[in-house]
């Protein structure tokens, strides 16, 4: 593949991940107020947001098989078709007042996550050696894009209608064709016969492999503690007072937290190497925790929210790297869609867990919660490190 095809690729992934990542910002944002608003019971109120990341879970594994045996491109149509499927339902949901209806729009919706989650993947694929770790960032940065269309579009759509929130859901159907449209130009390298064909080494045997064990652990614990707090904030933010577009701009700096250093996290790993940037992503993690049980005034949820996002970028990005590590190309599909099973599982046990315990407890317990799985993980990691630096050259 040419110079020009790889950045060309690139491109359209950017753009593609982007129209995702604004759909994700909108259905973060808005869906916990929409099921506050709708469901009779306000502890289930976050259900609607935790089933997107169930449905991504459930997902990850059908998805990656299916795109071995069609491709990228078709795969990614697919999902991006379910997706506008959910759309419509959560219109109609919103419109007749169903909350049930309504979560279940949002799993059809979190069903286009399972395929989108490989974008990143897609992105090594197109590109060099190495360009690779600098593709997977420039890709993921697509969510920059996103940080400003998503609030953006709540801001403007909202209220447009005398249903609320009516409006941003309908918007969401223009983010979907625009994802059509970059689809529609990418290209990416099938997999050869005989690659298809065969099977590689046995899936228990990548598995127990340390350096799996580590990019899967930190991906999963650095996306379920992100998954975990940004689903409570629009809740917690409402509870002490604050409004719609005062949680959409704290949503707004997470967002951009979480991919603007895309920019630069791939020169980051190539310069510095991939353990040291996932082990500075979970330090930020615990200093978002720190931010976020200090106070509950508007700078600390926006501060604590920055933070948050900022370290899920290097955490995720140094593991989603280091994944790509660990399996030859015949074993791409089964290694990712188990890496992206455990990790979205671990983010839907989070996601469900956030409004439980924030209906439960407080916005604290909710970051407390946190603690203990970030700990561990910082010291696996620390340990794998030393390991590495021990090991003979």
């Amino acid at each position: 593949m040419t110079v020009k095809s790889e950045y060309k690729n690139v491109g359209l992934l950017f753009g593609s991940q982007a129209m995702f990542m604004t759909n994700q910002v909108v259905l973060i944002t808005l869906s916990g107020l929409v099921g506050q608003m709708l469901a009779s019971d306000k502890s289930l109120a976050t259900l609607p947001v935790s089933t997107v990341v169930v449905a991504t879970a459930l997902t990850t594994i059908p998805a990656s098989l299916l795109m071995k045996r069609v491709g990228r491109r078709t795969g990614f149509m697919i999902g991006t078709t379910i997706g506008l499927i959910g759309v419509l339902m959560s219109i109609y949901a919103i419109w007749i007042a169903s909350f049930w209806m309504f979560v279940t729009a949002t799993f059809t919706m979190g069903i286009n996550g399972g395929f989108s989650q490989y974008y990143r993947f897609a992105a090594a694929e197109v590109a060099s050696e190495d360009f690779k770790s600098r593709a997977i960032s420039l890709v993921i940065s697509g969510g920059i894009a996103a940080g400003v269309i998503g609030p953006f579009l709540v801001r403007q759509t909202n209220d447009m209608f005398a249903t609320p929130f009516i409006g941003s859901y309908i918007a969401l159907l223009g983010v979907g064709l625009v994802t059509f449209l970059f689809l529609l130009f990418l290209s990416v390298p099938k997999l050869t016969e005989e690659d298809r064909q065969a099977v590689g080494r046995p899936l228990s045997h990548i598995t127990r492999a340390s350096a799996f064990i580590i990019a899967a652990m930190t991906a999963a614990i650095a996306y379920a503690v992100m998954s975990l707090i940004m689903t409570a904030t629009p809740i917690a933010m409402y509870s002490h007072g604050f409004d719609v577009p005062q949680s959409s701009s704290v949503i707004q700096w997470h967002v951009m937290a979480m991919f603007v250093p895309s920019l630069f996290t791939g020169s980051l790993i190539h310069r510095f190497g991939t353990l040291k940037i996932m082990f500075s992503g979970l330090v930020l993690l615990l200093g978002c925790v720190a931010l976020a049980v200090n106070g509950v005034d508007l700078f600390n949820f926006t501060a604590a929210l920055f933070i948050l996002g900022l370290g899920w970028n290097f955490a995720f990005i140094g593991a989603s790297t280091l994944l790509t590590e660990t399996y030859r190309p015949a074993e791409r599909a089964k290694v990712q869609a188990t890496n992206d099973f455990l990790v979205f599982g671990t983010v839907a046990a989070a996601s469900l867990s956030s409004g439980v315990l924030l209906n439960a407890f407080d916005w604290n317990t909710v970051n407390y919660f946190a603690l203990p799985f970030l700990a561990v993980t910082i010291m696996v990691v620390l340990w794998y490190g030393l390991r590495s630096l021990k090991a003979p050259a």
